[in-house]
This record gives C-alpha cells, structure tokens and sequence, in this order.
C-alpha cells in the first residue's frame, strides 16, 4: 500500500514537450518489470482458486493477490509517467527504488518455506510447482527492475526544472515586465490522473488564492490545441478545401492580390498565404466549421448520452439498497454491491459530466478563434463600396455579440437531443409507478409547452426590440461624450440628457415587459411540480388505487425531472434559433466582395516608361449602390469622380487645389484603390510596395509615438532622427518626458490636431515609399510650420519622391512641378503653378517684410508652432498613459452590495426576501404534510424486490419539490378508513398558498431589480454630466462608454437572473438543511466536514476564480478597440501594406484573452470535480453504515433513503450556490464601475453666487486680472498671471506658439477649466460669481474641432428648435452651404455619424452657422477656417465682421490674413501675455513676434 501512494504522488508528473526522442533502456527495463510483477500478482490467486483447502484462506489469498495487483500497477502507471517527464534525464526519485525493493525478502522467505515444507514429498503437488514458478519470476523480473535502475542514463545540460521544456513565453513580454518562471502550457503533456482532477491547475489556483494572479501573463499558455496558430491553420485549411470542391471546374480565383499578403505574413503565420473569403465563390462557414471541428464535437455526445444514463443509475441503486435494508433476506453480498455499484455509478457519472463541460467548453473557444480571425481578416480584404451599409459598430458585432451567439450554439445542439432523450425515460419510469394516471399530469405538462414557447417568443420580440433601443442609446450616448466639449461650450447638456432619458425609457419599457414575462416564466418552473403532482395523485387515488411513499416520492421526483426538459426546450430552440441569426449576419459579411486590385490596377507597363501614375477615362465612386459608406474616415456624399487623362511622372510633386467638396480626398483613395472604378484600368509604378498616406483626419494608433511612426518597420536612428526633424517634431517630443516613448490616447487624445496631422505625416515619410499621397497635412498647422513642412519634408526628405498634394494653403504650392485644379469630381485644368495659381483667389499678399529682421529674430521664437488646446498636454508626470483600465482587487466591497440594496430600496428589498422565506417555508410544509399522509397510511408486511420503483435521477432528489423526507408520524396509527379528501384539501390549500408566495416573490423581485437598473443608470448620467473637461480629456471614450453599454446591460439583465439564482439557492439550502436535521439529526456527524471542506475549497476558488474572470474582461476590450482602431484605418493599412501585421497583433491579443477565459472555465470544472467527489464519498461512506446498520439490526429504511437523497442533493445545490455566488460578484463589479463613477468623478461647481439680468453681458467688455491656470494639479500653470482688457465691440486677433496658453484663455473664460488664482470680469462681473449655464449660454465659439451629431442639418444648428427655418437658411447662405445643403435635401437631410456626409471644411463651415445663430455679444473663433479655401475663407470673414459688427470677437489665427483687419492683436508666450496692440504698430516694432510670424506667412 505504501508503495501504491507514494509512486500515485508522482503519476501527475508533466510530461517534457520540448526535448528530442532518445531511447531510454533502463527505464524501459524498470517499466516491463513492473508490469510483468503486476501479471504475476493476479495470476497466484489462481492455485488458490483452484486447489482450495480453506474459503477463509482464499479471501485471504484473493485480498493480498489483488493489493499487490493494484500497488504494482499504480507503480508500473508512474513509471510511464515519469519515463515521458523531465525525470527520464536522470534515473527518477530513489525512494521508488527502496520501495520496489521491499518485496525481496518476504519473496525469498516464502520461497525457502516452499522448498522446506513440500520439496520432502514424493510427489509434487501442481499448486505448488505453479507457486514457485511464480515466486521465481516474481524474483527475476525484480532482479530486471535492478538492472534497469543501474543502466546508464543520457545526460541533460539544460534539465533545470519541470517546466524547462514547456513551451516559454518571451521572456519580456509585451509590457517590458519579465514572464513568470513558473508559467508553461496548460494540459499537454499531463497524465490521465492530471487530466481528470485537473491537478496541473493547482499552481494556478494557488497563485490566485495568495492574490499573484495581477496580470493575463501569469496564466498558463493555451494548449497547442487551442493555439491561435494552430486552430486557424486548420481552420484554413478546411475553408480553402471547401473553396476548391465549390469550384471544381473554375480555377480558384484570389480576389485580394497575393503579393501583398507575401510581403507581410510572417513564416510562422499561415502555412500559405490563401485566406478565407479569398475566392470568388461563396463558402459557408457553418460548413467549414463542421469539417474543421464537426468530428470531434460530435464525438462529445457520446459523454453525453454516457452522462445523461447514469444519471439514472444512481437513484435506481439507492432504491435497491432501500429496498435491501427493508427486506430481511437478501444476502449481504447483495447490500455490499449495490454500495459499489452506488459509489461506481456517481464517481463515472461526475466524471463523465464534468470532462463533457469540460472538453465542450475547449470546443467553443476553437470555434470562437476561427471565427472571430476569419471576420477580422474579412474586414482588412474587403473592398471599400463593400462596407457601405456598414456602421464600425455593427461590424464589431459581428466579432462580439454574433461570435458569442454562435459559440453557444455549441452548447444548445447537444441540449436539442438529449432534452428529448431525458422526457422520453422519465415518462416511460412514470408510467411504470402509477400506470395510466400520469396521463392527467402529463397533459398539464404539455400545456407547458405552448405557454413558455409563447412566453419565450415574447421575451425574445422585447429582447430584439430592447437591443435595439439600447443601441440607439449608445450611439447617442457615443456622440454625447466625443462632442462633450460642444455640448458644454453651448450648454446642451440638458437637451441631450433628455434625448438619452428618451432612448432608456423606450429600453426600459423592453426590460419591464422582459422582466415580468420571466417571472411567469420562475412562477411556473416554481408553482408546476406541485399541481402536477396534485393532478396525478388525486387521478390515481380516483382510479382506486392506494398511494405507498416509494410511489409518491418516485412520482414527485420523475415529476421535477419533467418539468427540466419542458422548460428548458424552448431556450434552447430560441439559442438555436439565435445562433442561426447570428450565422447568417456573419455570413453575409463574409460574402461581401473583396478589394481586386487585379482588375482595379493594369498590370501591363505604361505608355510612358517616366511615369509613376496613369489613369484614363475612368468613373470613380465611393459607392456603387449610392449609400453613404460609414467605413472610410474620409469625406463622401454622392461625389463621383471621373478622371479623363492623368499622367504623374515619377520624382514630381502635384498640387491638387480647388473649394472645399470638389474631390481632392476622393482623388488619392481612388489612387489606394478605395473606391469602385467603371472604365480602364490604373496604373501605379511598383504597385506592391504601396504607398505613403497621410490622411485628411490623421490615424493615430493606442501606443506610442515612436511605435506610430515606425509601423512596423525595424528602428533605424539616423533616418528616424531626420523624419523627427523634417516633419517638425522635435520640440513637441522635447517637451515631453518621456519623448517619443509617450503614449498617445484613444485616437490621439492626447495630441492637438496638428501634432496628430505631423505624427501621421511622420509615419508616411518613414515608411520610404515611392509615391506620397498627403490629404492636406499643412491645414492644422500655423504658417511657420507649414514653410518647415514644406522645406524640410515635402521639398526636403521627399525631394526625390513622386507627391501628390492636396492643399488650401496655396502659398506653398509656387514650387510645385505641376497644378491640378478640381471641381465636382474632375480636373478642370492641368499645368504649371504660374498658370493655375491666378485662377485660384488667392489670400491678399501679406506685407513685404525687410529680409534683415529675420537675422534680429530671437531664435527660441525661430520653431512658430501650432495651436494646441493645453488642456490635452500629457496626463501624467512620465506621460505614460495607463494603456490599461485599473484592476480592482479582492473582493468586491461591502459597500457595492449596500448601494445596489438601497438601489433597490430598502422596503422592496425586505419584502423580496420575506417572500422567498414564505415561498420556501411553504414548499417544505408541504414536503413534510405529504410524509405525514404517507405514513398514516397502512404498510405490507412484506415488500417484494420487484415491486420497488426505479428512481429517476440524482437530479430529481436533488431538485424536486418533494424529496424524500422522514416518515415523522409513523407511530400514528392507522384507523383502516383515511380522510382522503381532507388530506387531500390540506396538502392543495398548501401548495396554493406556495403558489401564491411564488408568484409574489417572481413579480417582486422583477420590480425591485427594475427599479435599481433606473437609479443606477439616472445617478451614472447625471453625474457624467456635471463631470470636468479634464475628466474627459484624462479618460478614453470607451472606458466611459463601458459603463453605459457593457456595465448597464449587466446590471438591467445580467445580475438580475444571476441573482434570482443564487437566492433560490440560498433559501433552497436552508429549506434542506432544516428538513435533513429535523429527520436524521445524527446527519450532522457528515456534514460538518463536509461544511470544513467545502468552506475550504471554496474560498480558495473564488479568489482565483475572480481574479481570472476581471482578467478575461481586461483583455477582451483590446481585441475590440483594436479591431474599431483597425476599421478606421483601414484605407492606410491598406495603402501601406501591412495587413499582415495587423492580422497577427489581432492573434496575439486573442491569445491572451483566450488564455484568461480558459483558465476560467477550467477553474470552474477544477472546483466542479472537487464537489463531486465530496458527494461521492459522503454517499459511499452513508451507504456503508446503512449496510453495517442493517447487519447490526438496527438500521432505518426510511431514514438511510432520506440521508443518500439529500447527501446527494445537498452537494449539487452547494455547487450551484458557489457559481451562482462567483457570478453574482462578478456581475456586482458591473455596479462597482458605474458606482465608482456615479461618486467619485471629478464635478464642475454647480452653485450660482450671483443673479444675472437676462441681457448681460450688453456691452461684452472682459477683462483678465492675474489670472493663473493650471490643468490639473502636478502640471505647470498654463496660464501664468495673465492681465489684458478687451473693449466692446473690439476685434482681437491671438496668436502665439504650442503651449503659450491661446486656446487655454477661451477654456478660463468658458470656464472649462477653474482659475488657481486672479479673475476674469465680463461688464464688470467676476464671472466665477456667475452660475455655469447662465456664463455659457451667454458666450458663442466655434471650436478648432468641427464637431456634428448624427441627424438633421436643423438639430445640429439649432437643437432646442428655438429659430425659425427662415434663420436657418440665411446662416447657411452666409456660410455658403445653402447650395450643398439644398442639393443634400435641405434642412432634414441626414448626415450621418458624425457628419460624414460633409467634408471637414463643410463640417467647419456648419460649426460656423451654429455660431452666427448665437445672440452673444462676446464670440470665440478657434482657428474655425483651416480646411477651408480661402476665396471661402475671405467671404467668411466678410460675414463674421457683418454680423458681429457691434460684437466683441476674439479670434485665435493659423492664417494671418484673417487678423491683419483686427483691432489688436495678442500674442501671447509661455502662458503669459507678450505683446498686445494694433497689426500695424507690432509689424512695424523691431524684434516683435508678430513680426516674426508675418515674414513666416510671407515666405
């Protein structure tokens, strides 16, 4: 036995994955030997068996012979073990040795009596030759096992530890933190024994319990199985053998040019460069997902059906068992088997159940990787006009919510056959107890059917429609919060508010219909048991039959078992039904046509051999279907382009001018091959080394400015150094602590959009292509830095590239090879700058300046740069923003639990409670008046074996609404004539009033969780509301936006069924506990340490299982964001060629996540199994005292059945409650995020010292005094004692370099930001007096950013509807849009998400209408006309000095031109005010800065 346990510690020793095969003798020898020892164990009870003496002999004989059997076998198991282990590099642990030894001298001695004791005989008798010859090959194989031990081992240089082999990470991983030394793959290379119990996840757990689970690399590699690489291989492979059997006559057609994919695919990616959705023919993914995993999966019912049929095994051998300690005559060996048989059937019944969740769990993560990367590599190959339809929303979707649904068809499929399997035992079992009455019953049950499939229909209609609503909130809820800055500029924070109350009141109208049609749903799944059970026993006492308690609690427990598949089918019909949806939306998607470039791009050279670029008469859209796509971040409306004759020659660089919406971006994405062409074919020199873009709207990447430069490509420091140089960069790093290392926000939050529009320029110039597209890079930066641009970069670093460059900024265009001029779609004329540029009304010619004052010029003044909103200067002292959301540790607080009640209100809560008390207390009266019934009823003397029921299934015991209970008044004597109807009368009365309670529980606690989900959601909104600008800048949009999709969802839907779960099975686990003490006190002896185990095991998992899940959700929003951050820059991805790259950070950061959910889901059936066998013990262990009871006479039939039902029902609910109790903690963390939010955000004053009369200010007079500002506290002041008055009706022109504090004055006088120090007075009020709402309504400004709402033109202009359409109009003449808007649909046309159906120059004019509807008499101007033409911008001046003649206007300036005509100019330097007079005086000042700026503009 000693030799048996310690060689069964090492049998979960892991195997070595990494080493090469080498042939081991010795332990070869050593395994034979130990195996042959085992044979010979067996084989000498057969001499005894045979030539018997003596029967005590032989069970002597046969228990030795069997010990030996088993011990040696165990051993020779290890041996096998540790022979596939790092062990085998040396000779193993020693102690097996001694162990194995120990058997020589008792060997020897026995062998020596033998020969002693029988050799004197004449005659050998057979028994004795067949013994000894034994004993002498017992002898031999050991001296084997010897030799073995002594033969030669390879040695291994590298063995360090058991896990050296295993498959590594990196040893830095992605963060720069170095990888755990413990960490390897998970299961593979494990032994059965590991397998089973999960014994390779311990170091896991025990990692969580000591709180070291802090990041997704501390858990263990996948699988090889479940390996990213390795699932999409195969996947690949199933889909391109698809391809080719659809297309057996057709030559597959590759509809995304190969070489492109070549050039970046990594060697380890794919095992070819094919990808799905490659071929032109479609290929259905239900049908590629069966032949990549259909066999295997299939193969997973046969665990089922295994499963499902011990299930009823084990209620069957406890009736037998009942039934043999009622029964006097069976033979003990019969009790003795029926315990065996017990203990067998649960132990494979557990296992086979928990390795079923478990191996289906491994199948739904396989089929989620394969579909998640097919959709992504969809997305990257999918023609531009393909995506029209599309919002980047609904195509993350497909990659959540849809991959989800289809993963869980997994489950559902298995569900569908054997829920059937299940109803068809259970009734052929019912009808077997009381024949023909469970007819009545039955047709109860079926009514079921209709009802729940009407009910479940209903839920799922709401469902839709609540989806629906919540979406729509959402996307408001998005747009509120990227237009939070306008919103609280205009103070229309209350218009918006109401829109979203708008939206969650039409969800919250779903979530009520959904959440009382569930509690008909818990009242029936609650209520049904018991009138069934009511109609058969009134039917068979009625059909003159007598009731028997083996009949009426089998009834009950077959009843419940009922009850499981009717209500359970129709969820799985409609998860089916769902999982169809879901296939044929990503089915659709994947169906979509493909960039072909082969037909897009001519492959044959060009007519001229200098050229780079041809295109000849070809039609160009966005759209073949003229639908708005929503996948570009560029421009669109319904522009077509048609280029007649375009020939760019290489090495030159092309200007393309015209007003703004006449096709410029259009024309550089019909060059990437963004749009649909009709016509010939064009041709690009050198096609598959791409190009270098630099986008209208500049792509900037969630990493660091170093990391969006390179790409991709490898750092090479004297290059990179010039790019930073040429594209104007190195004082923007310089500032920053972290230089180029600094991690730049969602988007880019935190760069200006100047420095966004350089570091995209940066990127494009890095990358070393041979034609530039550059979408208008000069339009965000003042004119010194546009001159730098355009020297050091355009003109410099790209000197002998070929440049296509599309401009406002004209001024820079005299040294251009040649000009295109655009207009609606075509190029008007083509030539030179001296003949195109006259046609363009160019900007007035500033001011000759004096060449020698440059010389005089200070050179810290020398880098003029941007503007730049301060309020986005980096977030933290190292500038690093945290890439991760911070991760709450532990437990979730007491105080989230106390919000949510209070949530819920404090009454309501108490009568939820109360009325499950009520509910629970109700069912187990009833339980207890039925065994009162029962046992008045007069017993057989003697029960036959054949007559006794079959139980149906633990689950029944476990679950059913009349378990078994102890026959308390079985002293009662039996008067022959029994009231019938009287116990009948009570017993319905019961189950009435458990009924009614049921009801008022389900609708109740519907109520109550419906209230909480408003007040969560009214507390989350107001407070976001009133939150800071900083609080903004600081937190990307989708960490806010979490709280009002994800976290809300959670807390309408989610935490409500969990729980209702997990309080049904706290009242459930009462209930039993009360019922088991009150009729078997002495169970307690078994429960309490069971109670000890269970505590154990419990707290160890949860804390594990906790933190596992919080890093599942951590790592499941960067495959999201990348993949949103991967649509929206798409067009460069594509331009620069590198998809490749983008697939493969796509695998790697669904590895990561894959990892947390696995060990997840293995944790769970880790606890799962630990459970299981604690109730398989307690059951063997009751089903033995029963048997030595009932030798001792002195057993209760009555009261073992009691105590084997509820031992296994208890251990079931137990394991139910830890889920349900995990999942409720994790759904709770959903009501600790937006409770964090809802208390702890920073908030805006919102008190009002000071009334205001309705007109102030009348004269719009300001004045700054001392004035001092800082961002946030660790940040330097950016406003430093700033002191100016600005007089009525003056027009002030702001000018200065990044970070001198220009934008920063209109936050200070908005308020967007509060003062350290000094005061700003508006008509001589402090406008800090003034109440927030009533200082901005009175205030206009047209922010740098043109920020739009989806909607109408008239929302956006005006969305309190407080003007006449007659006002909107005039405005939309003076912006000049009226021609735009009309031909758009007027006023009510839709311009989609974020105004995409304008340009950005439109999109700036609108912003400049919504202003001139202002009556303010102070207006703000924020560089409002950078992408704006400047014949356009001119008239727009003209308007705003028109319309705001008697108006003060503070205008903050990239062009010059636009101020020269101010009263004053400020110029303003680190923070303080540096100059302030008129143009006039400063250009004439020697050494001024305005100065400076002027002769910048000028050359």
């Amino acid at each position: 036995m000693v030799l048996a346990v310690i060689s069964a510690c090492y049998i979960g020793t892991p195997r070595s994955l990494g080493s090469r095969t080498v042939y081991r003798t010795g332990w070869k020898c050593r395994i034979a030997a130990s195996f042959i020892f085992a044979g010979l164990s067996i084989l000498d009870i057969i001499p005894a068996a045979i030539w018997r003496q003596k029967l005590d002999s032989l069970y002597l004989e046969v228990l030795a012979s069997g010990t030996g059997t088993l011990a040696w076998l165990t051993h020779s198991l290890t041996l096998l073990a540790l022979y596939k282990s790092p062990y085998s590099f040396n000779r193993g642990p020693t102690i097996l040795l001694i162990l194995a030894l120990f058997p020589i001298p008792s060997l020897i001695i026995t062998l020596v009596w033998h020969c002693q004791t029988e050799m004197g005989g004449q005659q050998l008798q057979p028994d004795t030759i067949f013994r000894l010859s034994i004993l002498c090959l017992q002898l031999a194989s050991l001296l084997l096992y010897v030799v073995g031990y002594i033969i030669p081992t390879t040695s291994r240089l590298d063995y360090c530890s058991l896990n050296d082999s295993w498959q590594q990470e990196p040893l830095v991983t992605d963060s720069g933190i170095p990888a755990p030394s413990w960490q390897g793959v998970a299961e593979d290379g494990e032994s059965w024994l590991s397998c089973f119990s999960y014994a390779w996840m311990n170091p896991l757990m025990k990692r969580g319990y000591l709180w070291m689970l802090n990041r997704p690399q501390d858990v263990f590699q996948l699988p090889r199985q479940l390996q990213a690489n390795a699932v999409c291989e195969h996947f690949y492979s199933c889909w391109r053998k698809k391809a080719a059997l659809s297309q057996e006559d057709k030559e597959t057609a590759s509809s995304t040019d190969r070489s492109f994919a070549k050039s970046n695919l990594r060697i380890d990616e794919f095992s070819s460069p094919a990808h799905p959705c490659d071929t032109q023919k479609p290929v259905h993914l239900l049908s590629v997902l069966h032949a990549a995993f259909g066999l295997r999966y299939y193969s997973l019912g046969l665990l089922k059906l295994a499963g499902s049929l011990l299930a009823f095994s084990g209620p069957l051998l406890l009736n037998l068992l009942v039934s043999f300690m009622e029964s006097r005559q069976e033979p003990l060996s019969n009790g003795i088997m029926y315990a065996l048989g017990l203990f067998a059937g649960t132990l494979l019944g557990a296992l086979l159940r928990n390795q079923f969740s478990y191996q289906i769990n491994k199948m739904m993560l396989m089929v989620r990787t394969a579909v998640i990367s097919a959709i992504y590599q969809k997305a990257l190959r999918v023609s531009g006009s393909s995506l029209a339809g599309f919002t980047t929303g609904e195509i993350v979707n497909f990659m959540s919510t849809d991959t989800d649904r289809l993963i869980n068809f997994c489950l559902s499929f298995h569900e569908l056959w054997s829920l059937p399997f299940q109803f068809a035992i259970t009734l052929y079992l019912l009808y077997q107890q009381v024949g023909i009455a469970f007819l009545g019953g039955l047709a109860l049950a079926l009514l079921l059917v209709p009802i729940n499939k009407v009910v479940a229909n209903r839920i799922m209609e709401n469902n839709k429609e609540m989806l629906k609503h919540k979406d729509e909130r959402v996307k408001l809820m998005t747009e509120f919060l990227c237009g939070m800055r306008v919103i609280k500029f205009y103070t229309w924070e209350q218009h918006f508010a109401s829109r979203v109350y708008t939206c969650r009141a039409k969800e919250l109208k779903s979530l009520r219909a959904i959440k009382y049609l569930d509690a008909v749903c818990v009242y029936l799944w609650a209520a049904l048991p018991v009138v069934v059970s009511i109609v058969i026993f009134i039917t068979y006492v009625l059909l003159g039959h007598q009731l028997s308690a083996t009949k009426v609690f089998t009834a009950l427990a077959l009843v419940g078992m009922l009850i499981l598949p009717l209500n359970n089918f129709p969820w799985v019909l409609n998860g089916i039904l769902e999982a169809k949806v879901s296939l044929d939306r990503v089915q659709h998607f994947l169906e979509l046509t493909d960039q072909d470039l082969d037909a897009y791009y001519s492959r044959d050279g060009p007519s001229d051999p200098s050229s780079v670029l041809e295109m000849r008469r070809t039609t160009f859209s966005w759209s073949p279907a003229s639908k708005e796509n929503a996948e570009s971040h560029m421009p669109r409306g319904s522009l077509q382009l048609f280029i007649q004759d375009l020939v760019v020659a290489k090495g030159t660089l092309v200007g393309v001018v015209g007003k703004v919406g006449c096709g410029k971006s259009s024309l550089l994405a019909a060059i990437t091959g963004e749009l649909s062409s009709r016509g010939e074919q064009v041709y690009i020199w050198d096609l598959e080394k791409g190009f270098g873009l630099a986008t209208q709207e500049p792509w900037i990447q969630f990493t660091s400015i170093r990391e969006n430069i390179l790409f991709g490509k490898e750092y090479d420091a004297r290059f990179y150094q010039e790019v930073i140089e040429a594209c104007a960069l190195s004082d923007d790093l310089n500032i920053l602590p972290a230089g180029d290392q600094t991690e730049v926000g969602e988007n880019g939050v935190t760069l200006s959009g100047g420095q966004k529009a350089r570091v995209a320029l940066a990127r494009a110039v890095y990358q070393d292509k041979d034609l530039y597209l550059l979408d208008d890079p000069l339009a965000a930066v003042d004119a010194d830095v546009a001159k730098h641009l355009m020297q050091k970069c355009i003109l410099g670093i790209l000197k002998r590239k070929t440049r296509i460059l599309c401009t406002h900024r004209t001024e820079f265009l005299e040294k251009a090879d040649i000009l295109l001029l655009m207009d609606n779609g075509r190029i008007l004329k083509t030539g030179t700058p001296n003949e195109i540029l006259p046609l363009v009304q160019a900007a007035p010619q500033l001011r000759e300046m004096d060449k020698t004052m440059k010389d005089k010029i200070p050179t810290e003044y020398s880098q003029e740069e941007e503007v730049e909103p301060e309020e986005d200067e980096p977030n933290d002292a190292n500038c690093l923003l945290k890439r991760e959301e911070e991760k709450k540790e532990g437990a979730v607080a007491f105080q989230v639990y106390q919000a949510y009640w209070l949530a819920v209100g404090s009454c309501l809560a108490l009568s939820i409670l109360l009325s499950l008390l009520l509910m629970q207390a109700s069912r187990n009266v009833s339980d207890w008046w039925l065994s009162h019934w029962i046992s008045s009823l007069p017993r057989p003397e003697n029960a036959s074996v054949s007559n006794l029921p079959a139980l149906p299934s633990s689950q029944l015991l476990l679950f059913s609404h009349g378990g078994l209970v102890s026959p308390v008044f079985a002293s009662v004597p039996s008067n022959g004539t029994l009231d019938v109807n009287f116990y009948l009368t009570v017993y319905g009365c019961i189950a009435g009033a458990n009924s009614v309670f049921t009801m008022l529980r389900a609708f109740l606690f519907a109520y109550g969780t419906i209230h909480a989900a408003i007040v969560i959601h009214d507390r989350l909104l107001k407070r976001v509301m009133k939150a800071t600008v900083t609080f903004f800048d600081t937190t990307p949009t989708g960490r806010i936006l979490n709280r009002f999709s994800s976290d809300l969802y959670c807390v309408d839907d989610s935490l409500p069924f969990i729980l209702n779960i997990f309080l049904a099975n706290i009242f459930g686990l009462l209930g039993m506990l009360v019922m088991i003490t009150y009729g078997l006190p002495w169970i307690g002896l078994v429960l309490l340490p069971l109670a000890a185990i269970y505590y154990s095991i419990q707290r160890y998992y949860r804390r594990t299982s906790r933190e596992l899940k919080r890093l599942y959700s951590l790592t499941l929003s960067p495959i999201y964001t990348h993949f949103s951050e991967t649509l929206t820059g798409l067009s460069t991805i594509r331009a620069t060629r590198a998809t490749g790259r983008f697939e493969t950070e796509n695998q790697l950061r669904l590895e990561l996540n894959q990892r947390c959910r696995f060990a997840s889901n293995t944790a769970m059936q880790w606890l799962d199994i630990r459970l299981q066998m604690i109730g398989v013990a307690v059951v063997t262990a009751i089903a033995g005292i029963a048997i030595i009871q009932h030798q001792k006479k002195m057993g209760n039939p009555g009261l073992v059945g009691l105590a084997l039902s509820y031992a296994l029902s208890v251990t079931n609910l137990l394991s139910g409650l830890i889920n349900s109790f995990t999942q409720t903690e994790t759904m709770m963390v959903s009501v600790e995020r937006t409770e964090e939010y809802a208390t702890e955000i920073p908030v805006e004053p919102q008190e009002e010292l000071l009334q205001v009369s309705p007109d102030w200010p009348s004269q719009g007079h300001i004045e700054f005094q001392q004035v001092v500002l800082a961002y946030r506290p660790d940040l330097p002041n950016a406003l430093d004692g700033v002191t100016f008055t600005i007089y009525s009706g003056e027009k002030v022109g702001i000018v200065g370099r990044t970070g001198s504090g220009k934008s920063t004055l209109f936050l200070a006088l908005f308020r967007m930001v509060e003062l350290k120090a000094g005061r700003i007075l508006l008509d001589n009020i402090d406008s800090h007096s003034v109440g927030l709402k009533a200082l901005r309504s009175k205030l206009a400004i047209i922010p740098q950013d043109p920020f739009l709402f989806s909607g109408t033109i008239r929302e956006n202009l005006d969305p309190r509807g407080q003007h006449t359409d007659a006002d909107l109009l005039q405005v939309l003449e003076q912006c000049h849009l009226q021609a735009v808007i009309t031909e758009m649909g007027g006023l009510d046309c839709e311009l989609g998400e974020r105004g995409k159906s304008l340009s950005v120059g439109q999109r700036q004019l609108v912003c400049l209408a919504r202003a001139l509807l202002t009556q303010a008499k102070v207006l703000c101007i924020d560089e409002a006309t950078a992408s704006v033409d400047q014949k356009t911008d001119r008239l727009l001046q003209q308007t705003i000095r028109q319309r705001f003649t008697d108006k003060t206007v503070l205008t903050i300036a990239h062009r010059l031109n636009t101020i020269l005509d101010s009263d004053r100019v400020l110029v303003m330097h680190a923070g303080k005010v540096a100059e302030l007079d008129s143009p006039a005086v400063l250009s004439q000042k020697p050494d001024s800065l305005f100065q400076h700026l002027l002769h910048s503009g000028q050359q």
